[in-house]
């Protein structure tokens, strides 16, 4: 469940992000105010700054819900048994793992020696 609210919250951000640049800025109105060729644009004359404003309003408020959502879950798991990689201490208890201060004569740890030559 928390994997698939994860993937929904990275569409939405993927799709805000495209959203919001494809959006005009406040400057471009002017240029259509002197024929800018507006009235020949999908959305009509108006153009498309109604929908995509209320588009973007929509994804941003199931943005703030997802985020709320995974955040709850997040504290939610703090209460859960601790899965992964055990505490050092707990490997230390285990029978039959080798450790780093065993017997030291087991292992012969010099460096091998080259031979000079005589010649």
């Amino acid at each position: 469940m928390q994997v698939a609210i994860l993937m929904i919250h990275v569409a939405i951000a993927i799709a805000l992000v495209a959203l919001i640049l494809l959006q005009q800025g406040k400057g471009a109105e002017a240029g259509a105010a002197f024929g800018g060729g507006a009235s020949q644009t999908v959305f009509g004359s108006r153009g498309s700054g109604g929908f995509l404003a209320k588009f973007t309003g929509v994804l941003a408020v199931a943005f703030f819900v997802t985020s709320l959502t995974l955040a709850w879950f997040a504290s939610q798991a703090r209460d859960a048994p601790q899965t992964g990689i055990p505490d050092a201490e707990l490997i230390e208890r285990q029978q039959g793992v080798p450790t780093l201060d065993g017997d030291a004569n087991d292992v012969d740890n010099t460096a091998p020696v080259l031979e000079e030559s005589s010649d």
